[in-house]
Formats: C-alpha cells, structure tokens, sequence
C-alpha cells in the first residue's frame, strides 16, 4: 500500500476521547479477532470491548481495514526468526522460523486468510523487520538476494498452506464447540467407510487407525518441511 498504516498521522481526539490509545484499540480487536475470528468482527463490537462508541475508535484508525492491517503487523512482532553468523546454521534457523510461524497461525488462527489478503502489500514496521530477516537467514546461508528471496516465500508459502488448512479446522472447531478428540472420533468412522472402495485409501486409514491426530499433523509438518530444505540444500550444493 502506498503509506504504511502505523505512520499515519492520527486524527485530532476529542476531549472525551483523550484515555483511548490506538493501541488499546488493536490490543481488544486482537482479542475479540482470535476468539470469534474476522468474519463476525465490527467497529460495533470493538467499541463494546473498549467502552466506547464505534465512532470514537474511528478518531484512531480510518477504517476497519486499517485496524485489521495494525493486528497483522502486531501479530507479526510475534514471529521469532532467529539472527545467524555462519552459513552451516541456516537450515536450523529456517526450521525454527517455519515452527514460530506456524505457531503464531495456530494462536490466531484468523490471521492465516488476513495474510493471504495482505500479502506483501503491507509495510507494516514489524512485517519489514521480519522480512529484513529473513532475507539475512537464507543470505547468510549463501544465496543470493534475489533467490534468498525465493527460498524465504517457498518456505513460507508452504507454511501457511499447512498451517491455513490447520487453521480452518480450529475455527470450524470453535463454532461447534468440539474438542479435536470429538471431533475425530464422529468423522473417522465417516471417512473410513468412505474409503473401503479405493484400496490406497482403505490402506491409508488403516495405516493411521491407532495414530495419534496432533502428532500426525505434526509428523506431517515436519515431513513436508524437510523435502523443502533438502531441495534448498541441494541448491546451495550446486
């Protein structure tokens, strides 16, 4: 976007609303956006959290798509991507990144189809740290600027594939009131039924049936991540 929200000059308050912070505001929308998710989100409801008319947190933020970009940006102070000095240490530190990034999706779980609409349209201050290191991470590691670039979005793009899907399922989760357990336990028997007429299918399940959910989806992660870094490292190599 072309002027970064946080820089914005911030209107002129009105005495009444001299106790309300912008950061008050992005504080209780985060709060409400990670327990009902964006869809049922308003200036309304937000006003309620903070005790205050939806007009006054107007006097902050322009719009609701200006506050929505200020909770991506302070989601993104989140995201931990370690600092490396020798080349050896970058796929570790890419490991740890994709892991905090993931993380971050599964405590906010709206944020993962915010991102896919903010993209890297968004200069916020903390999506531009984490991108400057990013980029140091796979430079480091010895790729050039351009392709540090491209490893840092293969990795990424992967990450809130996975974690997106991970995130759905939380949300869907939410709105019925089950626990992950419950809800495997009603769909699987669906699902293993389903699959008895397709012979790779009924050999998947049965491979899966005694199988913890979390640590598979875990496993999962970890499997996809790694085939991602080794075709990296074969680069490097090359």
């Amino acid at each position: 976007m072309a002027e970064e929200v946080g820089t914005r000059p911030r209107r002129g308050r009105r005495r009444e609303q001299t106790a309300l912070s912008q950061e008050q505001i992005v504080g209780a929308a985060l709060k409400l956006l990670d327990a009902d998710g964006v869809d049922t989100f308003s200036m309304r409801k937000l006003g309620a959290e903070v005790g205050a008319a939806a007009t006054a947190v107007y006097w902050h933020v322009a719009t609701k798509d200006d506050l929505l970009e200020l909770c991506v940006d302070a989601v993104y102070g989140e995201f931990e991507v370690p600092e490396i000095t020798e080349p050896p240490q970058w796929r570790e530190a890419a490991v740890a990144t994709a892991n905090s990034l993931r993380s971050l999706i599964q405590r906010h779980p709206w944020v993962a189809t915010t991102l896919a609409e903010v993209g890297l349209t968004y200069i916020g201050p903390n999506l531009m740290a984490v991108s400057d290191r990013m980029l140091a991470l796979y430079r480091v590691g010895g790729f050039g600027v351009i392709e540090a670039d491209q490893a840092s979005k293969t990795v990424v793009g992967f990450v809130l594939g996975v974690a997106g899907n991970e995130a759905a399922t939380l949300t869907r989760l939410k709105r019925t009131g089950q626990a992950v357990e419950e809800w495997t336990a009603k769909s699987w028997p669906a699902g293993e039924a389903a699959a008895q007429q397709h012979p790779h299918l009924r050999d998947l399940y049965a491979a899966y049936r005694e199988r913890e959910p979390e640590s598979d989806a875990d496993e999962t992660f970890r499997y996809g991540l790694e085939r991602i870094l080794d075709g990296l490292e074969l680069r490097l190599r090359g």
